[in-house]
C-alpha cells in the first residue's frame, strides 16, 4: 500500500486496514481485505469539519463487534476542500487521497470557463493533478465548433489536459480510462456535467443512477447523493460525487496562481511588486491587456477569485482582516479625492 510503516502502530493494537468507499450519517462502508464492511466513525468525528472522516481515506478499523467502529484513519496525501454555503467560515472536505481531480463540463449547456477556472483552483490546491473532460460530445454535430470549444477550455486551463468525451457514443473514454488507470480520481462538476453517466462508462457498469437533463436551460438534478468509491475494470479507483451548485474557493491563492500562471508570470514584470494590476502604472499585466495578450475575461476572472479567496481567509485571520479594512478605506479616500477634484475642475 505504501503507508506500512503509518499504518504499523494501528496493526499492533490488531486494527485493520481498509480504504473508505462511502460514508453516511456517523457511518461508513470500508473495503479491507476480507471485504466491504459497515463501520462506525463516532471516534473519528472532530469539532473540525476538515478532520471528519470522508470518502478515499485509509481507515483502521477493528477486526470484529458489532457495531465496529473507525479507530483512526491515515495521514492525506491529498485533500479536496471547498468552502461551505453557510457563514460559518466553514470548508468542507469532498475526498481524500486523490491523484487526478476530473472536471467535468457538459456541451450541452452554454460554455462556462469562469466556473472551469474555479474548479480549477480548487483542484490544483487540492494537490492533485487537475484533468478536464467535456461531456456529451456527440450533441455537438460540427467538428469545427467542437474544436472551438476545446481551444477555449485548453487557453483557461494552462498546463491541464483537456479531452472531449461522449459517453452515449464512447469516444474518447478509452483514452480517459487510460489516463485515470493509475491512482485515484474524484469527478466534479455541476449537476447536469454527465459525472454519473461518465462513471457507468469508465466503470462498465450502470453503477450510478442517471436521470435525464432538463431540455429548457441543460441543467440536472442531483444524481448522486453521497460520494463513493468504486475500483475501474482497467485499474485505478473512481470516487464519484454529487452535484456542487456552489464552488466556493478555501484558503487557495497557491490554486488561484497555478490556474492563471501567465498573470502571475507577468506580474513579474510590474514596476511594484505588489501590483494589483488595476490602475498602477508601469503594470505589465494590463499593458498585456492593451496589447491584446491577455484576454480581458482571464483578468477579471483572476480579480475575481482573488478576492473571494481573501474575503474567506480573513474570515479566520485577523492580521488580513485588517489589510482588507485598510485598503477598502484608502480606496474610499482615493475615491473621494477624485471627485472633490473632479468637481473643482467644474466651478
Amino acid at each position: 500500500m505504501g503507508w506500512d510503516a503509518e499504518f504499523a502502530p494501528y496493526a499492533t493494537r490488531g486494527l485493520v486496514a481498509g480504504r473508505v468507499v462511502r460514508v453516511d450519517r456517523g457511518q461508513c462502508d470500508v473495503l479491507t481485505g476480507d471485504g466491504t464492511v459497515r463501520a462506525d466513525t463516532s471516534f473519528v468525528t472532530p469539532h473540525d469539519p476538515l478532520r471528519v472522516i470522508c470518502t478515499g481515506d485509509w481507515a483502521a478499523v477493528e477486526p470484529a463487534g458489532d457495531p465496529r467502529y473507525v479507530r483512526a484513519y491515515l495521514p492525506r496525501r491529498t485533500a479536496f476542500v471547498r468552502s461551505t454555503s453557510s457563514k460559518r467560515s466553514e470548508g468542507q472536505i469532498l475526498a481524500a487521497n486523490v491523484d487526478h481531480a476530473v472536471v467535468a463540463v457538459s456541451l450541452a449547456a452554454e460554455l462556462d470557463l469562469g466556473r472551469v477556472e474555479r474548479f480549477l483552483t480548487l483542484a490544483w490546491e487540492s494537490g492533485a493533478l487537475p484533468l478536464v473532460v467535456l461531456t456529451k460530445t456527440d450533441l455537438v454535430t460540427d467538428p469545427g465548433v467542437l474544436g472551438h470549444l476545446v481551444e477555449d477550455v485548453t487557453a483557461a486551463a494552462p498546463g491541464v489536459q483537456v479531452l472531449a468525451v461522449s459517453a452515449a457514443t464512447g469516444d474518447g473514454i478509452e483514452v480517459l480510462s487510460a489516463v485515470l488507470s493509475g491512482g485515484t480520481s474524484v469527478l466534479l462538476g455541476v449537476s447536469g456535467a454527465g459525472k454519473s453517466t461518465l462513471a457507468n462508462a469508465l466503470l462498465g457498469e450502470e453503477a450510478m443512477e442517471v436521470r435525464a437533463v432538463r431540455d429548457m436551460d441543460g441543467k440536472g438534478r442531483h444524481t448522486t447523493t453521497t460520494r463513493n468509491l468504486f475500483a475501474m475494470p482497467g485499474g485505478g479507483v473512481l470516487i464519484d460525487t454529487p452535484g456542487l451548485r456552489g464552488v466556493g474557493l478555501w484558503d487557495a491563492e497557491s490554486g488561484v496562481g497555478q490556474v492563471f500562471t501567465e498573470i502571475e508570470e507577468l506580474s513579474g514584470n510590474c514596476r511594484f511588486h505588489d501590483c494589483a494590476h488595476e490602475t498602477e502604472p508601469g503594470c505589465a499585466v494590463l499593458r498585456a491587456v492593451e496589447d491584446g495578450v491577455l484576454p480581458v475575461r482571464r483578468l477579471e476572472s483572476y480579480r475575481k477569485l482573488l478576492r473571494e479567496n481573501r474575503r474567506i481567509v480573513a474570515k479566520t485571520d485577523a492580521r488580513l482582516r485588517g489589510e482588507i479594512r485598510r485598503d477598502w478605506k484608502r480606496k474610499g479616500a482615493e475615491g473621494r479625492a477624485a471627485m472633490e477634484a473632479k468637481r473643482g475642475r467644474l466651478r
